[in-house]
């Protein structure tokens, strides 16, 4: 099954196939959840559709390989998978758990997720002038969808709640770079470079 989902590159569709059916659950869902519990729902499903355009084919993690790091293998197959299941996946299931049975200011933390992960996409497309996988869907779902999430759940929500649920959302990605800063150090102390096959490391 590992090979399969991460050696062979097959998790980012087998996201996508999974969104389209939590998506189908959306009516159930605002019909008896309300407006602000279901965007924090829609979170998800929508995080997976921009993985699907982000991570097929192993795009992303070569793309950053080869135009930040300088053709390293700074991000492995394997940590792509867990930075966006433990990352990503966990965080929003936990979020929406939370805004379900406290309140949905607890949720804020989904919202800020996909905004947070939306402005690299874009800051690199404008500094670059090229397209990078994931900025399709990080402009036209995540800016617009997370944003409205934020607004919904965090309504009356006190700067506490606001600035932890931010937290949250930048150390998940403050957690990549260190784990990026390391594996480059790593590399570094073994003298290698290449961004080596699929799954040759962890």
């Amino acid at each position: 099954m590992w090979t399969w989902l991460v050696r062979d590159w097959h998790w980012p569709a087998a996201a996508l196939f999974t969104s389209l059916f939590l998506l189908a659950l959306t009516p159930i869902i605002a019909a008896s959840a309300g407006l602000a519990l279901t965007l924090i729902f829609l979170q998800l499903p929508l995080y997976m559709i921009h993985q699907f355009e982000e991570h097929t084919g192993d795009r992303f993690r070569l793309y950053i390989n080869r135009t930040i790091v300088g053709g390293r293998e700074a991000l492995t197959p394997a940590a792509t998978f867990w930075i966006n299941s433990l990352g990503v996946w966990a965080v929003d299931l936990v979020a929406l758990y939370l805004a379900w049975f406290v309140g949905p200011a607890w949720g804020l933390a989904a919202g800020y997720l996909a905004v947070v992960n939306a402005l690299p996409h874009i800051g690199m497309t404008i500094k670059r002038r090229e397209y990078n996988p994931g900025v399709i869907t990080a402009a036209l779902l995540f800016l617009p969808l997370g944003g409205w999430c934020i607004l919904q759940s965090g309504a009356g929500a006190s700067w506490t709640f606001h600035l932890s649920a931010l937290a949250v959302a930048i150390g998940v990605h403050v957690a990549i770079v260190i784990h990026v800063a390391r594996r480059l150090a790593k590399l570094s102390k073994t003298g290698s470079s290449a961004d080596l096959p699929r799954g040759a490391h962890a």
